[in-house]
């Protein structure tokens, strides 16, 4: 039986072993990962934090699981060296060979490397032990949190936070909130939305330092304004593929592991998956490419030919109760013309970007039902000219066949591997 070792048990190695395990694949599978459990969902971190949900809850394989398929797991252990010539991994408490490797070891929080980021009381925010440190936190002495971050990620911890009873103040530095997803008035809403719950958010905030006081962060420096006072410090400005092991073991990269379709590394029997690759110049964070990474891994450790696209993708998601949606390109340029709904009085918003009488991108605030269904007008590049004044209101108002498809689902904007 060939031996299969996957390093990292995040989401998407927890799918790449649902699919070689439910074809009975015959391999000897060793699975390491350096936090002491096996897949949860990374999602749900939000909602363990605001105390929606207990962890138990989000576990999406627990021990049983992998002792049902016959998985040696070596959780709480980190892998500290591969050697490709040997085709061995090296554990902490000892090495194991592999006749395939598969790399999965994700990412970690970016940690601004400002004056004081090394501060008790400073942290990113990826994990379950991020997660259960600010729940102790806030549980404590913890009044005052700055969350350094105005995306998703730093979105939910202030929430969550604030939840908790927290007095939070987030510091994002562009001028609105969610610009990688969000155009400038759906992100109005949102901070309005944010404020009325309790959070302070202050835009175009540039960090300058963290300030502490016996080793202990007291407060957040940023420029043009005072210190702002914290116990705690959440970093939520981005994340870092983890490529360490692949880097020392010889493999190519750039900004992270160079893979080819088959998700193959530059060694013929090391692949790779998730975040912590690089494939046509891209990375990735989403569940919907790393899923569909996972289901091509799978085929080609079977033996089958499969290779891995990268597609245009959409994001549907839950930030504090709001609900967004975005798709495709939705900047505006000479060439383009923007289709706009603006109903202030019940937060909702509409924008759908045409470019040569195609859906370019669509935005959506408030109301998201119909998001499938623009997404779809942008994949498909339909035109629209015969539905061009009613296309605002959705597929209820038209005639097309996508109003009855059933539309792809629309992918969350997490990072997950």
């Amino acid at each position: 039986m060939k031996k299969l070792v996957v390093i990292g048990a995040g989401m998407a190695s927890g799918r790449l072993l649902d699919h070689l395990t439910r074809e009975h694949a015959s391999f000897e599978v060793t699975l390491f990962n350096a936090e002491p459990r096996g897949t949860y969902n990374r999602i749900m971190l939000s909602s363990v934090l605001a105390g929606e949900k207990n962890l138990d809850e989000i576990i999406t394989h627990p021990a049983s699981w992998y002792e049902a398929r016959g998985i040696t797991c070596r959780f709480g252990e980190k892998v500290i060296g591969i050697d490709p010539k040997g085709k061995t991994v090296f554990g902490e408490k000892g090495p194991v060979r592999y006749d395939k490797l598969v790399i999965a070891t994700g990412s970690s929080s970016f940690i601004i490397p400002i004056e004081g980021c090394r501060l008790d009381g400073v942290i990113g925010y990826r994990d379950v032990e991020d997660t259960l440190c600010m729940i102790e936190s806030a549980g404590k002495s913890v009044r005052d949190v700055v969350v350094i971050g105005g995306g998703v990620l730093g979105l939910e911890a202030a929430a969550g936070l604030r939840a908790r009873g927290a007095h939070v103040t987030v510091l994002h530095n562009t001028s609105y909130l969610m610009n990688r997803q969000l155009d400038e008035v759906a992100a109005g809403f949102l901070r309005s939305a944010i404020e009325a719950r309790g959070i302070s958010v202050i835009c175009g905030a540039k960090t300058q330092g963290i300030l502490g006081d016996y080793g202990k962060v007291t407060a957040v420096e940023v420029e043009g304004i005072s210190p702002i006072k914290a116990d705690l410090v959440v970093m939520a400005a981005g994340i870092r593929p983890n490529v360490d092991l692949a880097k020392a073991a010889g493999l190519d990269k750039g900004r992270a592991i160079k893979v080819s379709a088959s998700l193959q590394t530059s060694d013929p029997d090391i692949y790779a998956l998730g975040e912590c690759i690089e494939f046509q110049d891209q990375t990735f964070g989403l569940v919907a490419p790393i899923f569909e990474q996972a289901k091509v891994l799978s085929e080609r450790l079977l033996g089958r030919n499969a290779r891995f696209e990268i597609k245009k993708a959409s994001t549907k998601l839950k930030v504090t109760g709001c609900d967004l949606f975005s798709a495709g390109d939705f900047d505006e340029d000479e060439g383009t013309e923007s289709l706009v709904y603006t109903d202030p009085l019940n937060a909702q918003y509409r924008k759908v970007v045409l470019k040569e009488n195609r859906v370019h991108g669509v935005v959506l605030y408030g109301d998201t039902r119909d998001g499938n269904w623009f997404f779809d007008l942008v994949q498909s590049k339909t035109d629209i000219s015969s539905i061009r004044d009613t296309l605002l209101f959705g597929p209820a108002y038209q005639d097309l066949d996508l109003a009855s498809a059933d539309p792809q689902p629309a992918e969350q904007l997490r990072a997950i591997a």
